[in-house]
């Protein structure tokens, strides 16, 4: 079978068509090695931190906080997020419960609780009215 310079230059750029379609790997999955849930809770929250850079607030928080949601998140070994459990929301703001669980659900996988085989912890989410947030985990206070 005889193939023409065009069939073999149209093979060539699907083919190389194709491998530019293939996505990138993933960079390496964080891993905490703390040996304790209070510890892996800090991990978790310097996580969560660096995923949603733009949504933390910066500085002390305003005296009055728009909404206080508290979680309590399980994680398996692997540091997937198996359930979020919302142990209280704000009635005036189920958009904020919302949010908050639809973030911790995106930045799974969490650390990898290598020493703990799995953790399940209290987090406390303090949220301002511009829905930015602090964690009470690495909360720099309030005026």
């Amino acid at each position: 079978m005889k193939l023409s310079h065009r069939t073999l230059a149209v093979a060539c750029m699907a083919l190389a068509g194709a491998c530019i379609a293939v996505a990138a790997p993933t960079p390496a999955q964080k891993v905490s090695n703390a040996d304790t849930v209070k510890a892996y809770r800090m991990d978790a929250a310097r996580f969560i931190y660096a995923s949603y850079p733009e949504r933390v607030y910066k500085g002390k928080l305003p005296p009055l906080m728009h909404a206080i949601v508290i979680t309590e998140v399980e994680v398996d070994g692997n540091g997937a997020v198996k359930d979020v459990n919302m142990i209280r929301t704000p009635s005036h703001a189920p958009d904020v419960t919302v949010a908050v669980k639809d973030m911790i659900n995106k930045a799974s996988p969490l650390p990898v609780p290598s020493r703990l085989g799995g953790a399940k912890y209290t987090e406390i989410w303090l949220v301002d009215k511009s829905g930015r947030f602090q964690l009470d985990a690495l909360t720099e206070g309030q005026r």
